[in-house]
């Protein structure tokens, strides 16, 4: 199940659409000559003619909420293939979900899901790091890796961020240290462009699959470092984190954007944004 394309298109004729299921938007006008098919959520694709096509799959982005200054969550894996091979028959598609928040348990949010159309998968995000206590000790563990790796956590001492998949996704940020009690700040998650940084989440890609200029995989912005700051969401639906004093709330990622989720705390939830599907014929 390949996680890119590595065949040569070359000789290799252009897929043909026949049918499909779950109701995606087809749009003839968008770009001369081609028909994009865009699902926000799952269903199939049934090739009639074997060959190529443009694709991009976007995975959903990874959650946050926890313990202490939280990271923000990963951007779900942005797969994009000019020159996809499309074998002829009925294609799973499937949009994966945002990671949750994991309802405010202090082991914090929830990985993305994978989204795919047939064997070509995107990664879902890593969510951001997550504090566990044993016997009242917090324990600061990493964000966790995906398509695009999870922030780490900030607080007295600081966890990773965590790894992103080659060629869909880049690492998240580790998380700021605590000095003073007013400086701790959560890693930023990584987006599909570059990674975290600090407490901002990395931007995502930015593609004209669809006929205009949209960006894809943002991370999510970290929980703000120092009382009067929050840590801001990556280009392409990341959300951003927690103002560190608390008087605004982090936000989850976009819908269809596969962005991350801000960093938040337990009480106060955030999602990473759901994925989506885009195959173009013609």
């Amino acid at each position: 199940m390949p996680l890119m394309n590595l065949v040569s298109a070359g000789g290799i004729g252009k897929a043909t659409v026949t049918g499909t299921t779950g109701s995606p938007t087809v749009n003839n006008n968008a770009r001369a000559g081609k028909t994009i098919y865009q699902f926000n959520g799952s269903g199939s694709i049934t090739v009639g003619t074997a060959g190529t096509a443009e694709i991009l799959v976007v995975a959903g982005g990874g959650g946050a909420s926890g313990w202490s200054a939280q990271g923000g969550g990963g951007a779900g894996g942005v797969l994009y293939d000019s020159s996809a091979i499309l074998p002829s028959g009925t294609l799973t598609v499937t949009v994966g979900a945002g990671g949750g928040s994991g309802n405010g348990n202090p082991a914090g949010g929830l990985c993305g899901y994978a989204s795919r159309i047939g064997n070509y998968f995107a990664i879902g995000g890593g969510s951001a790091g997550n504090a566990t206590s044993d016997g009242g000790t917090p324990q600061l563990n990493p964000g966790q890796n995906g398509g695009s790796g999870g922030g780490g956590i900030g607080s007295n001492t600081t966890s990773t961020g965590g790894s992103g998949t080659a060629n869909q996704g880049n690492s998240g940020a580790t998380g700021t240290a605590n000095s003073g009690g007013a400086n701790a700040g959560g890693g930023g998650g990584g987006g599909a462009a570059n990674a975290g940084s600090g407490t901002a989440g990395g931007n995502g890609l930015v593609t004209n699959i669809n006929g205009s200029s949209v960006t894809y995989g943002g991370g999510g912005g970290g929980m703000g470092s120092g009382f009067t700051t929050q840590g801001a969401g990556g280009a392409g639906g990341g959300g951003n984190g927690r103002k560190g004093d608390g008087s605004v709330a982090g936000n989850s990622g976009a819908a269809n954007t596969g962005g991350g989720a801000g960093g938040s705390v337990s009480s106060f939830y955030t999602y990473g944004g759901s994925g989506i599907a885009i195959v173009v014929v013609g």
